[in-house]
């Protein structure tokens, strides 16, 4: 509450200081100006703090990009918001780690899994769950006609290795293979890779990134616990929302935001109604803040 409280002194001051102000004193008027925008921008720095009210928003990230139909052109796609979002965790010097990699069969990403670190990590790439819709002159087309491709992405928690989820051993399948795409001599020459099923759920994980496969299996155990616990709070807010009539259900085929790059230029968020013209801007991760903010304003209204 500490800075909630001198931001109120702050302004209490201002207005006792403003009566005294002589209405010739352009000095004494721009130094006023200069006291109400700093109280300003620290305001909002503190209305900003208030959107992260969820227990698991100071954690890191595990973010997942996944082709949907349409082969090489959605591997492409998978790609380009690999690339995005990469470009928009460098810029605010967040650690990333890529912890799974499918390259497509002739261009592209099939699918990616990061765990992408730093403050509020999941709290401010939470709204990206969705499907992801792209429009635009195909590169792999040679008759230049107009595609749409689809990707969705999923975003988790990392939780911690404390946390009370009860996973029986019975109830795994675990199978090793040797890892594919990028990697050093060690990696694609040695069954290394481990893939991890969750019977009872259906709940798949993988991790190819390190040499050794002990490495890989606990890496992958961490996905595996971190997916499980965030589809159990799913479930429990889901349930709590359908009593409520207060939340849409996300699911495959109800794109959550449109990136269309040909005929005209604008990207738009289907949930806030946030959109921007500046679509290159966009796929540098430049311009991906107002669509979380957005996404964080618009969900602290449902509540």
């Amino acid at each position: 509450m500490e800075p909630w409280r001198r931001a109120w002194e702050e302004l209490k001051t201002l207005e006792e200081l403003l009566p005294l102000i002589e209405p010739g004193d352009a000095a004494g008027l721009a130094d006023f100006d200069r006291q109400i925008a700093g109280l300003s921008d620290a305001a909002g720095r503190l209305e900003h703090k208030t959107l992260f009210t969820g227990e698991s928003d100071d954690c890191p990230a595990i973010l997942s990009i996944i082709a949907g139909a349409g082969g090489t052109e959605s591997c492409d796609w998978v790609s380009m918001l690999f690339r995005m979002y990469s470009r928009w965790a460098e810029e605010r010097h967040f650690q990333r780690e890529v912890l799974d990699y499918m390259a497509g069969e002739e261009a592209g990403i099939k699918s990616v899994t990061m765990v992408i670190r730093g403050e509020n990590a999941y709290g401010l790439l939470q709204g990206e769950t969705g499907v992801h819709r792209l429009v635009r002159i195909s590169p792999f087309d040679a008759n230049k006609r107009r595609h749409t491709s689809f990707s969705a992405v999923d975003v988790i928690p990392e939780v911690e290795d404390d946390i009370d989820i009860q996973i029986q051993e019975k109830d795994l399948r675990i199978d090793v293979y040797r890892a594919g795409g990028p990697g050093g001599q060690g990696v694609n020459t040695t069954d290394s890779a481990v893939r991890i099923t969750h019977l009872p759920t259906g709940i798949t994980v993988q991790c190819q990134n390190e040499r050794s496969q002990m490495k890989n299996k606990a890496s992958a155990m961490k996905v595996l616990k971190a997916r499980l616990y965030e589809a159990e709070r799913r479930k429990r807010e889901e349930a709590m929302a359908s009593k409520q009539a207060a939340k849409k259900k996300i699911e495959w085929g109800s794109q959550i935001r449109s990136y269309v790059l040909q005929p005209y230029q604008m990207v738009k968020d289907h949930r806030t109604g946030v959109e921007t013209g500046q679509t290159q801007g966009m796929l540098d991760g430049e311009a991906l803040d107002p669509f979380i903010e957005g996404y964080l304003r618009w969900k602290a209204g449902k509540k």
